[in-house]
């Protein structure tokens, strides 16, 4: 089995990226580590908080940090969770995947 480095980052789905940009930059007294058109992200105590507009999640999906994101896919898999997008290549060496648990909840994988 392979642990994790823990949650260290949540993905919120939002419709307006200026509206939701000004309220989460109040909400966490800081200005976005990363700014554009398609994505803004906050690093905020250890925490990175991002804004995803026009992503199909319902809501925000928490991240758990892994070393080996296939490895850590097919362990969660085999203990009855069901893959929802495959790792895939979000920028240089970040991957990222999805899946959900027995009742539907989506959680997240991201591996550096």
């Amino acid at each position: 089995m392979s642990g994790t480095e823990g949650i260290k980052t949540v993905l919120h789905p939002v419709t307006d990226l200026g509206k939701a940009k000004a309220l989460y930059g109040a909400l966490l007294g800081a200005e976005p580590s990363a700014d554009s058109e398609y994505y803004v992200g906050f690093d905020v105590e250890g925490q990175h908080i991002g804004l995803v507009p026009g992503s199909d999640e319902a809501g925000p999906v928490s991240y758990w940090h892994v070393a080996d994101i296939e490895a850590k896919l097919a362990e969660v898999t085999a203990a009855g969770g069901t893959v929802k997008q495959e790792p895939r290549n979000v920028g240089g060496t970040r991957r990222v995947a999805t899946f959900t648990d027995p009742d539907g909840n989506v959680l997240g994988l991201l591996q550096d």
